[in-house]
């Protein structure tokens, strides 16, 4: 295996999503593996051993969430692999489940296993219809091979795994929102706690993973917890990948180790700017992540550098604006989206957001008031930390960075 590409070296690969070519690959070796040789304390702690954090949003360490899975009683336990992927500017897990969803497969199968779940879900968008419907061939394949169904590699263990496409309401990616959704019920996030790991899908225990985070397990278990922690960081192992959109040369996927230097991405991997532009801005991690000036991207890559920082890693998404870049058009975008996918359900986020977006447009026709921008940052402080569900928080992280860094910008257009 080539130790810089983990996930990635599947990509691009002619057949490279069909179980044939998979199998030149080590597949399912690391399934295997789990399920003849290993106990499910063993798998446990290999994944808790090689610090494999969340590769979703809040990048919270994946073993110590299955460990929260209660082993006893007798209600079925699932597994919910998210799959929405609306974050703005987020498209690498499409790059897994188009080109390696046997891998993804195998990581279920291993995850399942340890923690002792029959049934996963993946809950997928309703626009990757040509992704889900790649997924349930690789299932009926992985299937028609004996690698999901019953008694997996003669071990006595049976898993089923069912693709759930969902209705493109970005509120679904969050996680118990995510759980209504597949119950059939309008996707509101639940009040926690109760989490989901005690009572989760139909209020059973549930472990909620995303796409990425599955992804790597079976490479944890095939090549051991040391080899991931080598490739990233002591507590932040392995791998990330990063999608590279924006003004710059070479737009994309890249795998690259955790901890990373973002101006190294951008500038050697993504090829620097586009000819004539300079950098303005970088938004590290999705939309939802703060933003970050130009002279603010000298930093690594991993979750606590960029919390430092002011901002988050979130999903891996790096949106590069240039020097043309209107940050009132930006704030424009980031309104627009968080006021239509808000659910409604907590008074600030339903009231609040359409109210900043009202304020930015009529700043955009021309008709700016004075105070426009501070009451804009006001009331996106009135959101962050207010709600039931991260979206609220998501809304106003960068719309008060964006007012607080860029505030001269943004009140010299409310002359006009």
């Amino acid at each position: 295996m080539n130790d810089d590409k983990v996930l990635s070296r599947f990509f691009h690969q002619e057949g490279a999503h069909t179980l044939s070519a998979y199998l030149k690959h080590e597949g399912y070796q690391g399934a295997e593996k789990a399920l003849k040789e290993m106990t499910r304390e063993d798998i446990l702690g290999q994944v808790k051993a090689a610090n494999l954090r969340g590769r979703g949003g809040a990048g919270f360490p994946a073993g110590v969430k299955w460990g929260f899975v209660p082993q006893e009683g007798d209600k079925p336990k699932y597994l919910c692999v998210n799959a929405d992927e609306g974050e703005p500017g987020t498209f690498k897990d499409r790059y897994i489940m188009t080109f390696a969803p046997h891998l993804l497969l195998e990581g279920i199968v291993i995850t399942c296993f340890c923690v002792g779940i029959h049934t996963a879900y993946i809950y997928i968008r309703g626009e990757y219809e040509h992704v889900a419907r790649r997924l349930e061939d690789a299932i009926a394949e992985a299937r028609a091979h004996g690698y999901l169904g019953e008694n997996i590699f003669e071990s006595g263990f049976g898993l089923e795994v069912h693709v759930h496409r969902g209705a493109g309401a970005y509120i679904c990616g969050e996680e118990t929102a995510l759980l209504e959704s597949l119950e059939g019920k309008r996707g509101n996030p639940r009040l926690k706690p109760p989490f989901p790991a005690s009572i989760g899908l139909f209020q059973c225990p549930t472990v909620i993973n995303n796409v990425e985070t599955i992804a790597n397990i079976p490479h944890i278990i095939h090549q051991g917890a040391d080899w991931f922690c080598g490739l990233g960081l002591p507590k932040d192992g392995g791998t990330r990948l990063f999608g590279v959109s924006g003004k710059v040369k070479k737009p994309g996927v890249y795998e690259l180790p955790v901890g990373t230097n973002l101006k190294e991405l951008i500038f050697t991997h993504a090829g620097g700017m586009l000819e004539g532009r300079t950098l303005k801005a970088v938004i590290p991690g999705g939309m939802s992540a703060p933003i970050l000036t130009a002279d603010e991207i000298d930093i690594a890559m991993d979750c606590d550098a960029l919390v430092e920082a002011g901002s988050m890693l979130g999903s891996g998404a790096v949106i590069v604006l240039d020097d043309e870049a209107s940050m009132l058009e930006v704030l424009r975008i980031v309104t627009d989206f968080y006021s239509h996918e808000s659910c409604g359900q907590c008074t600030p986020c339903r009231v609040g957001n359409p109210w900043i977006r009202k304020m930015v447009h009529r700043m955009a026709q021309g008709k700016g008031r004075p105070d426009d921008v501070e009451n804009i940052g006001r009331l996106a402080s009135n959101i962050l930390g207010k709600t039931l569900c991260p979206l609220g928080d998501a809304a106003a992280m960068p719309i008060l960075s964006i007012t607080k860094k860029f505030k001269e910008e943004l009140e010299a257009s409310l002359a006009g």
